[in-house]
């Protein structure tokens, strides 16, 4: 089994002169899920190399089992230091693509040529595309073959409006998520905030926030095994 990862290469919070990227915990713990369910796990980003991480996610308290285990394993850095230049990649060599959050993939992954065509290959090989929290943004310009956004008619999640204003967020990204769903014709659905919530309906497969990330992933493993 072939999983692509796909991340950020963005590491600017708007004008707010704070650095972002992707959310540390995002992205180790869908790794270890696929690595530990025996996935052969491909990296990728916009700009290739090393992505930048969310100096907040690699924060003190934002540590959990699966970023503690990544601080110990000098393969899996080495792995994401040396991600493939998301151009590279090809949709038939995998058998699904995961996109990890964090507020970067708001501004380089949401308006990536690169990132829609291979969004729109994998809808039309019928293969599983899964995002967490703020990796939705990747829908924001993805078409059906009839021209159609993406998600219309599909149930879909990710970070809710209430959860960016939270953070204190609102005023500085580009766009809300939740809005963009819903612009977008797809039927966003929501838990409480912070809370585990994953949507699966037909190849999409999309989780709530940062307590989604490990279900979203054993969402996609299920569904491929």
């Amino acid at each position: 089994m072939n999983i692509l990862m796909v991340l950020t290469s963005h590491d600017q919070l708007g004008d707010t002169g704070n650095k972002t990227g992707f959310w540390l915990e995002e992205f180790a713990a869908p790794y270890y899920a696929f690595k530990d369910a025996g996935v052969n796990i491909t990296l990728a980003s916009p700009k290739g190399g090393q992505p930048p991480i969310d100096p907040s996610s690699d924060a003190e308290g934002a540590q959990t089992a699966d970023t503690e285990r990544f601080k110990q394993d000098a393969a899996a850095q080495q792995h994401l230091a040396t991600t493939n230049t998301l151009a590279q990649v090809d949709a038939k060599d995998f058998d699904a693509v995961f996109y990890p959050g964090g507020h970067g993939p708001l501004w380089d992954l949401a308006e990536s040529q690169d990132s829609r065509a291979l969004i729109e290959a994998f809808s039309q090989q019928d293969k599983p595309v899964a995002a967490v929290c703020h990796a939705p943004a990747v829908f924001r310009h993805t078409k059906k073959a009839d021209g159609k956004p993406l998600v219309s008619n599909h149930r879909v999640t990710g970070f809710s409006n209430s959860e960016e204003e939270a953070v204190g967020l609102t005023q500085v990204v580009p766009f809300l998520l939740e809005d963009m769903l819903k612009e977008n014709g797809g039927s966003y659905e929501r838990a409480e905030d912070w809370q585990s919530f994953v949507v699966e309906d037909g190849f999409l497969i999309t989780g709530q926030n940062p307590a989604s990330s490990t279900a979203t992933a054993e969402a996609l493993i299920k569904k491929l095994t």
